[in-house]
């Protein structure tokens, strides 16, 4: 694939959606889990979400089960955990492996978009984000631990950048 809207992804009610649907947006692609001490940060990312969602943000989130099986629930049991503990509206998706022989291809291209500390691929656990811009151009992998409203500024950043071809004559 060579460009993020390639992609194709199971939506967690199992519909499926291109990631075209998402051009112009900016986008904020984490790996999440219920039973993880970075759980909490669904408040963060949801906060996220509502605060930015009219100027183009989207927060993507994909329940991993691959770190200390901290996502052992069905699509439903995710879906119904995130709705009653964090009032999540962002999109949420079908359980993905994002590392390993079937680590999601999404996740496969972002890791190989944007390296991790001292150049490693390898998510190393949940709550490792991604910020993409409304081009589909990876700018910038954050870790586990920087949490959402840490973020913000560089989110609020690429929301106030002009688009390519726009603002343009």
């Amino acid at each position: 694939m060579s460009s993020i809207f390639d992609f194709e992804v199971a939506a967690i009610d199992g519909t499926t959606h291109r990631l075209e649907r998402y051009r112009g947006r900016t986008l904020l692609i984490v790996n999440v889990a219920s039973r993880c001490g970075y759980t909490p940060q669904y408040r963060g990312l949801e906060a996220l979400y509502r605060k930015f969602r009219d100027r183009g943000l989207v927060v993507l989130g994909f329940p991993c089960n691959q770190f200390g099986r901290q996502e052992p629930g069905t699509d439903a049991e995710i879906r119904a955990f995130c709705n009653e503990s964090y009032d999540v509206s962002f999109p949420l998706f079908s359980k993905v492996d994002v590392n390993g022989p079937s680590a999601h291809p999404l996740f496969e291209w972002l890791k190989h978009q944007k390296k991790g500390i001292l150049g490693s691929s390898g998510i190393k656990w949940n709550f490792t984000k991604f910020l993409v811009d409304g081009d589909g151009v990876v700018v910038q992998r954050y870790g586990p631990a920087d949490r959402p409203e840490s973020i913000a500024r560089d989110v609020e950043a690429l929301l106030d950048r002009v688009p390519a071809g726009e603002g343009q004559s």
